[in-house]
């Protein structure tokens, strides 16, 4: 890998690159991924590894959010509570009906504005109105949905939100492994980055032949390879 953005660091960038990989592809944490990259003889710190995944992951997740394109046309949308600094914060997160994450968002309240405003970031990052939008009940969703895509057709039935609610379950294990979010903007920055490696990498391993299976997986590494030099 050739690239202007790892000028002036002591690591080769396969090295980065991997270590942000390991980091944000696992429920490992800084000292997990410093103590594996040692067992390969690689001498490097838990503070340089946070350095790293802060540095180079937020540019990593979006050169691959060029390459995933735009996803599916029905949007489950679900909020959950985070903790943080005894705090109460929201987040806000969008799957499609693959399960594939289209974004996330924390906030500070749940409320029509706070809706609003990431209604407007799906439509942002995805460029076009969905065709069927599923909530829950909560009436946020309908202030913003009347707002901002009214056309689109809004269900709120019960148990149709499964989808967006099964999705937050590995955010519950990585806050669990980091012992809490620190701050909202880590949050953010952590949870964005997360959602769109677990895309590349999430694969229904248990439908699908072992052949289709390697390919699929191959491709997520090329693709990988070539957002990280990119």
């Amino acid at each position: 890998m050739h690239s202007t953005r790892y000028r002036g660091y002591r690591f080769p960038p396969e090295i980065i690159s991997h270590s942000v990989w390991m980091y944000h592809r696992f429920c490992l944490s800084l000292r997990d991924v410093e103590e594996l990259l040692a067992k390969r003889g690689i001498l490097v710190t838990y503070e340089t590894i946070r350095q790293w995944c802060r540095k180079f992951g937020p540019e990593y997740a979006r050169n691959l959010k060029r390459r995933q394109g735009r996803l599916g046309d029905i949007w489950y949308l679900d909020e959950v509570f985070l903790k943080i600094r005894g705090e109460r914060h929201y987040l806000w997160r969008a799957v499609d009906q693959d399960g594939d994450v289209i974004d996330i968002l924390v906030q500070r309240h749940r409320n029509a504005r706070a809706a609003k405003r990431f209604f407007r970031k799906l439509l942002k990052g995805q460029g076009s109105t969905p065709w069927q939008l599923l909530t829950d009940k909560l009436r946020s969703y309908g202030a913003a949905h009347r707002v901002t895509m009214p056309s689109v057709n809004h269900t709120t039935a019960r148990y149709e939100n499964n989808r967006a609610e099964v999705s937050h379950q590995p955010t519950r294990q990585r806050e669990r492994q980091m012992r809490r979010f620190k701050s909202a903007g880590q949050a953010q920055r952590f949870l964005s980055v997360h959602g769109v490696i677990l895309n590349f990498f999430r694969f229904s391993r248990h439908q699908m032949r072992s052949e289709n299976y390697r390919w699929l997986r191959a491709r997520a590494f090329k693709d990988w390879s070539a957002a990280v030099a990119a």
